[in-house]
């Protein structure tokens, strides 16, 4: 061995060159990608029943064949806050349009805060209880609030938002569930 050095700085930048390949791997594939979409994405919804404040039940089977955006929200949560001026500016446009349904399903609540939030927000969309919170964990498998769930006439879920919503995004969202109509 006339130079070891050499063979040494070798091995070494051998090691580096295979260490950075598999971190570059390993790096492009981010484990919480799974985290930031919903499982639900083409498949059909699955079935829910819930009452509004007035005892109202309201159900899957009630909304086939609309376009059904089901917004999952909290009292407490201040991202549902942020995204409170969109969904009321969104349904001021389609109030009036009998083909889409705008439901918000409170998760992890009371019933008196989310009265109370609905009325204090001017919520004039539909606002149920989910009693034992089975639509928004068992059915839905939320993960946190807000989350937004677009459902076609067909029973679909075409678009699923985790974190707070816009305008441009409920717009888009209602499009999707119309399209797979």
């Amino acid at each position: 061995m006339k130079h070891p050095f050499r063979w040494i700085a070798l091995a070494v930048g051998i090691a580096v060159a295979a260490f950075s390949v598999v971190l570059a791997v390993n790096v492009s594939t981010d484990p919480r990608a799974d985290a930031n979409t919903s499982r639900l994405l083409g498949k059909p919804a699955p079935p829910f029943s819930v009452t509004d404040f007035s005892g109202k039940k309201i159900s899957s089977t009630d909304l086939a064949g609309k376009t059904v955006i089901i917004n999952f929200w909290n009292s407490w949560c201040a991202p549902c806050d942020d995204e409170l001026p969109a969904l009321q500016q969104w349904y001021a446009a389609h109030r009036n349009d009998a083909d889409v349904v705008l439901l918000g399903i409170p998760r992890d609540d009371t019933s008196g805060a989310i009265r109370a939030a609905a009325r204090d927000d001017r919520m004039e969309w539909a606002v149920a209880n989910d009693r034992g919170a089975e639509a928004a964990t068992l059915d839905y498998a939320t993960r946190g609030q807000p989350e937004t769930f677009a459902i076609s006439p067909r029973g679909v879920v075409v678009a699923a938002k985790i974190g707070p919503v816009s305008v441009r995004v409920l717009d888009k969202m209602a499009t999707y569930g119309r399209r797979a109509a």
